[in-house]
């Protein structure tokens, strides 16, 4: 992409995502996902009501009348996208493709972490580790996020969802939050790397993916090409049966990853192409609460 061309996508991103953190997300955001606890704020004189446990003994005994301790929030989180950059990332029948509409669900993520004071970082995933941008605050920061949203080009096609949990789990030493956003279409099992992440961190699930994948449509002999593969064939849309295959296969990968984020106990939101992800995204942040 050329430079203007990317600054001027920059800018309508920033514009829009950052609006959306401000007025739509903003409380939802920062009630979702808390800090890391309660820390000591200051010493106040004892009311009626306190509980008698927050009683400071040693400025009671010093004025000879009771003070209570003051706890607040720990406010400050990390957060951090997992974004999948294989090659399904490109199909996209409706509206969007499916890397725009990620971009976009990214960057209002993004805008919300920065706005609440938050820090952000990246990991772009392939098969294999594509890129990681260490968490950090500030404009400049966030601009650097979006413009790779927008531009990153990954080395390879293929997904390993497992591989970029686990580099998470290395890689980020203090819990933080993680937004995995992916299809999902993955022919490994990711089950075991999410549930140790999981552990150490609060990892939340974004499946972002086409309504054409569902299902086939009734058009005849079709080619079709496996995006991270490169394979291609001729299948028969017109046959039933070879429309009901495909169709089984997909509920049987949407139960098997529904299964597995309940399991770990993994919060989940599926966005379609041509879904309203603003919506989606405050019913996710609803479920938190």
């Amino acid at each position: 992409m050329e430079t203007s061309e990317l600054l001027k996508k920059v800018r309508q991103i920033e514009i829009k995502t950052r609006g959306l953190s401000r007025n739509v997300f903003a409380g939802q955001y920062h009630t979702a996902f808390k800090g890391r606890g309660m820390a000591f704020s200051e010493v106040r004189e004892y009311q009626y009501g306190d509980d008698i446990r927050d009683i400071d003994w040693n400025v009671t005994a010093r004025y000879v009348r009771p003070y209570v301790k003051v706890f607040e929030e720990e406010r400050e989180l990390t957060v951090m996208l997992l974004i999948d950059v294989s090659g399904s990332k490109d199909f996209g029948s409706v509206t969007q493709l499916k890397k725009d509409v990620t971009t976009e669900i990214a960057a209002t993520l993004a805008y919300s972490a920065i706005q609440n004071n938050d820090k952000i970082g990246l990991i772009f995933f392939s098969d294999k580790i594509e890129k990681f941008i260490p968490p950090q605050k500030g404009k400049k920061h966030i601009l650097y996020v979006i413009r790779e949203l927008i531009d990153f080009q990954p080395d390879d096609k293929k997904t390993n969802i497992s591989q970029a949990l686990q580099y998470l789990t290395g890689a980020i030493k203090k819990r933080c939050t993680a937004f995995l956003i992916s299809d999902f279409i993955d022919k490994s099992s990711y089950q075991d790397a999410l549930t140790i992440a999981n552990r150490k961190h609060d990892v939340v699930a974004i499946q972002v993916y086409d309504r054409r994948e569902t299902a086939l449509p009734d058009v005849g002999l079709m080619k079709i090409k496996d995006a991270e593969t490169g394979v291609e064939q001729w299948i028969d849309c017109s046959s039933k049966r070879v429309r009901e295959i495909y169709r089984k296969w997909w509920d049987k990968r949407q139960e098997e990853m529904y299964k597995a984020f309940t399991k770990c106990g993994v919060d989940s939101v599926n966005i379609t192409t041509e879904d309203d992800y603003v919506k989606s995204l405050l019913t996710l942040f609803a479920k938190r609460n």
